[in-house]
């Protein structure tokens, strides 16, 4: 339940909320399993090709396209998906070899065999997009193919969070038939083995998803079609599953939708479920820009920021409040930023500003995504906006894009501060220290931090015990609370929305918080 004391008397107890509406036995085995399940998000895919691709697209491939390591529902550690078995075959991490499923094919029944999988991974190094995946293969030296059935993964140092990598979507296998070694595919058509095939794909507006019968792997699909239709405003999205427009509601629910679809689920034959997840967002400063690129510039910005008061006013408090990138939950969290910039303070600002010369008022340009996150976006920025000039101290001007063309906007550096939120690739802390920087990251902002990529990942990644990592990423942590390039404003949760005719919402979300969309199926009895 949402907490929402922290500015207010105690209210009465929202309603809980419901994991399943209604009564009776549920069975996968649905007469209606023909019938396409609809789900409704503001999270359309800026492309539909794997090499160009770290960001929400991913959750249109998580279905359609197909990796070596996946996750069974409610699972935490990777399991074989395309592969048959997978294992470090030295003592160092530094040797990864997978052996495939026997008769793999693609949707269009080409061959699936280990000559592909090398080529997927090995284009994403070639075509090397500006805030692409590329990024996440730093340690992948090189691909070795041994017969039709292995693929050997030789790394340039232990890396023990490297099967994790092969479980994120940007390492689908793609069938070389149809995409070229060195450019992105650009003919809206998608040639994967997941569990399902993408029958029909109308950008900004529509993806109809098909079983896929030549798919082997661990999903256990549910049923046999899902349409996802991409909505620009939540509300409009709300009103189509409040309508039976849609059946599903994922990701871009506004934190006011959110607390009304809670309160009257039951009035509304609705449901809602609350997934935990590590969900963060964050503001990113470009050092390009004169202003951005000022230490106390950045330090002000963060001693100004009131997390708590965006979280109540804004959030409704269905988000809470974030003082370092590595989310709680995690191993190494830290409270960084609360322990070096305490509670908002003008006087403390002002004196940073002072100290680095800087007397007038500084004008900063905020840039956000207006569809990507749902509409509680604009008015989180707009409080930003309020707080900072609140202070006398800054002069804010706020810009936004959609999501397709906000994207190439900051991997072309046009954006003196932009807001940011990081679905987690894998469960691990090592996810949100390692993307953000390097000259190759997930920002297509550049962020020298040899302190971190020469030593601390290094040091964590030789460690197979991931909750022994605390040490060098609590170290990292205090290196961007120092730098102040990033400033986490929130954790968040996920919530998916339902009509009463839809089951499987329990297991529907993986711990990259991605929907897995062969979970959801129609109940048969009530």
């Amino acid at each position: 339940m949402f907490k929402r004391n922290r500015y207010l008397p105690p209210l009465a107890a929202l309603v809980s909320i419901s994991t399943v509406a209604g009564c009776g036995v549920f069975s996968s085995d649905s007469s209606d399993g023909g019938k396409a399940i609809i789900v409704g998000t503001t999270s359309a895919p800026a492309t539909l090709d794997p090499a160009a691709s770290w960001d929400n697209s991913w959750e249109l491939f998580r279905n359609v396209y197909q990796t070596l390591l996946n996750y069974s529902p409610g699972a935490s550690d990777p399991e074989p998906d395309a592969a048959e078995s997978c294992e470090f075959t030295d003592t160092s991490s530094t040797v990864y070899s997978c052996t495939l499923r026997e008769g793999l094919k693609f949707s269009d029944g080409h061959t699936l065999d280990a000559k592909a999988v090398k080529y997927s991974i090995d284009r994403i190094k070639k075509i090397n997009l500006n805030g692409g995946p590329a990024g996440l293969l730093g340690t992948l030296s090189r691909v070795q193919v041994k017969g039709d059935r292995e693929v050997v993964f030789h790394l340039s140092q232990p890396d023990a969070t490297f099967p994790l990598v092969l479980t994120t979507p940007a390492m689908s296998i793609v069938d070389p038939e149809e995409y070229s070694a060195t450019a992105i595919r650009k003919d809206g058509k998608i040639s994967g083995s997941g569990p399902y095939s993408l029958d029909s794909f109308k950008e900004g507006e529509k993806a109809e998803l098909v079983r896929n019968d030549n798919y082997k792997g661990i999903a256990d699909l549910k049923n046999d079609a899902v349409t996802i239709r991409y909505f620009q405003r939540s509300d409009e999205m709300v009103k189509a599953l409040k309508d039976k427009e849609i059946s599903v509601v994922y990701r871009g629910l506004g934190a006011s939708d959110t607390v009304d679809i809670e309160t009257n689920q039951q009035k509304e034959g609705l449901q809602l479920v609350e997934n935990p997840t590590t969900e963060i967002s964050y503001l990113v400063f470009n050092p390009s820009d004169p202003w951005s690129a000022k230490p106390a510039v950045r330090k002000a910005v963060a001693q100004v920021v009131d997390r708590p008061a965006l979280v109540h006013f804004v959030y409704k408090d269905t988000v809470e409040p974030l003082y370092s990138m590595v989310p709680a939950g995690l191993t190494g969290h830290t409270t960084g930023f609360f322990d070096d910039f305490g509670d908002p303070s003008v006087a403390k600002a002002k004196r940073f500003l002072r100290e680095a010369g800087i007397t007038e008022r500084v004008p900063l340009t905020l840039w956000y995504t207006s569809d990507r996150y749902g509409s509680t976006t604009k008015p989180a920025f707009q409080e930003l906006k309020r707080q900072l000039e609140a202070s006398g101290l800054f002069k804010i001007t706020l810009k936004s894009r959609p999501w397709k063309t906000y994207v190439e906007g900051y991997q072309k550096g046009e954006y003196p501060v932009f807001g940011r939120g990081w679905f987690p690739d894998f469960h691990d802390a090592d996810n949100f220290i390692a993307p953000f920087v390097g000259q190759q990251n997930a920002l297509g902002t550049p962020y020298d931090a040899p302190e971190i990529t020469g030593k601390l990942l290094p040091e964590s990644r030789a460690e197979s015990d991931r909750g022994a990592v605390g040490p060098q990423i609590e170290e990292a942590q205090q290196v961007f609370v120092d730098d102040t390039r990033l400033v986490p404003l929130w954790q968040g949760k996920q919530y998916v929305a339902a009509n009463e005719e839809i089951a499987g919402l329990e297991k529907v979300i993986d711990p990259a918080t991605m929907m897995t969309m062969w979970e959801l199926y129609w109940k048969t009895s009530w």
